[in-house]
C-alpha cells in the first residue's frame, strides 16, 4: 500500500494477480487469459457520499452495480468507464 505523504487519507493498494493463497493452476491460467483480454483489472475507489458519486457517474459510465449493501460489511457500486475499465466505489464510513 502506498499513498501521497501529504494526503494521509489516500491509499493505493498494489495487488499482484493470482496472489491469493490456495489458487489453483487452472485459476492462474484463467487469470492470465482475462488479463490478456483486459477483463481482469479493476480500480477501487472510496467516496464519502456514494449516492451522489453514483448519480454523477451514471451520466457517463455503464452501470454494472447500483449502490448495494454487501454481506461483508461495505456499501459499494460498480461502473465501467468509456474505455471499459471496471471502477468499484466503496462508501467511506
Amino acid at each position: 500500500t502506498v499513498g501521497p505523504a501529504d494526503q494521509p487519507g489516500t491509499s493505493i493498494v498494489l495487488y499482484p494477480p493470482a496472489a491469493t493463497p490456495g489458487i489453483t493452476e487452472d485459476e492462474r491460467r484463467m487469470i492470465a487469459e482475462m488479463m490478456a483480454k483486459g477483463t481482469y483489472a479493476s480500480i477501487n475507489l472510496a467516496a464519502k457520499d456514494l449516492d451522489s458519486t453514483f448519480e454523477r457517474l451514471q451520466a457517463t459510465a455503464e452501470v454494472v452495480q447500483e449502490p448495494t449493501e454487501q454481506p461483508y460489511g461495505i456499501r459499494d457500486c460498480a461502473v465501467r468507464d468509456p474505455a471499459g475499465n471496471l471502477l468499484r466505489i466503496q462508501e467511506l464510513r
